[in-house]
């Protein structure tokens, strides 16, 4: 392998020592919407501001300051606009940055408050609890999946689901754990739709780049079809083997002519003594129209969660 061709493990491409982390056609599309934004900017800002200031100075001075807040303006919305596939390479690693500032000013903080030894105890006491601890365990696991999980399908969008024709990626909005997995929603942009990633394959791409078992995808929303929810199944909450207690506390020493209640079954019934009445059916009551439908509760439970 040539130097020219050596990349980063992290996708990066690495010629000549350096590190490209845009890559040059969307450097130069954005160059290029940043110089067209900066002289629509300077055109309107500025014969806004000019006007304005006519009425209060000299209109030679007033069209002078115009162009000055007009240019000053577009430069403001020019470097925007290039910055912004770097401002969004930041976005996306936003949990993860602040993650990182928290722990490095926090250990420095602490170590300017303590003494080395207390130092130690502190960080092992906030790292070994939540460890040793299995609910506290899982939470914090299930918080990392959640920022892994943004990062893979924002890989999926851009390595093989169809993107618009100027390639903008869908929007990833925040994810939160279930019972099952992860849940995650996304804005799509204009050009993509719910049935791009409902063609035959690409929900099984989906699960496979995220390291899951199973990948739905529906809208999240009846208002906005751009506002799509992907469940994300890595484990089957319904499946475990539960042991009930219940058996421990009924008596063994029942008698045989015990009363029983009317929830139990009777003892020594001859079928054919039981009316035909008993055995008609009941009308079903009608479901008033304002009651949930099902599979929904007042509370706001969703059954989805544990599918």
């Amino acid at each position: 392998m040539s130097k020219s061709s050596q990349r980063s493990p992290f996708g990066w491409s690495n010629r000549g020592g350096t590190v490209t982390v845009i890559e040059a056609p969307v450097a130069r599309s954005y160059r290029r919407r940043a110089t067209i934004a900066f002289w629509v900017t300077v055109g309107v800002v500025g014969l806004l501001a000019a006007t304005v200031a006519s009425h209060y100075l000299h209109p030679i001075v007033g069209a002078l300051l115009g162009s000055l807040i007009g240019a000053a303006c577009g430069a403001a919305v020019f470097a925007l606009i290039v910055a912004w596939p770097v401002l969004r390479v930041f976005w996306h690693w936003l949990p993860e940055i602040l993650l990182g500032l928290v722990a490095v000013y926090g250990w420095t903080a602490l170590m300017q408050s303590t003494p080395l030894w207390g130092s130690l105890l502190v960080v092992a006491l906030v790292v070994g609890l939540p460890a040793a601890i299995g609910p506290v365990r899982r939470r914090v696991m299930a918080f990392i999946w959640c920022l892994v999980v943004r990062h893979r399908l924002r890989l999926c969008f851009a390595a093989f689901i169809a993107t618009n024709r100027s390639g903008s990626l869908p929007l990833i909005l925040p994810a939160k754990p279930t019972p099952a997995g992860e849940r995650v929603w996304v804005w799509l942009r204009p050009g993509l739709s719910l049935r791009d990633l409902e063609q035959d394959g690409q929900v099984q791409k989906l699960a496979v780049a995220c390291w899951a078992n199973e990948v739905r995808v529906m809208r999240a929303s009846r208002r906005y079809a751009a506002l799509i929810r992907l469940d994300i199944t890595r484990r089957e909450p319904l499946a475990a083997t539960i042991v009930s207690p219940l058996p421990e506390h009924v008596p063994t020493d029942v008698p045989a002519n015990a009363p029983t209640s009317s929830g139990m079954p009777p003892v020594g019934l001859d079928l054919p003594d039981v009316p035909d009445t008993l055995t008609a059916e009941t009308p079903r009551p009608r479901r008033p129209r304002n009651t949930p439908a099902a599979g929904t509760s007042p509370n706001g439970f969703d059954p989805s969660d544990y599918a």
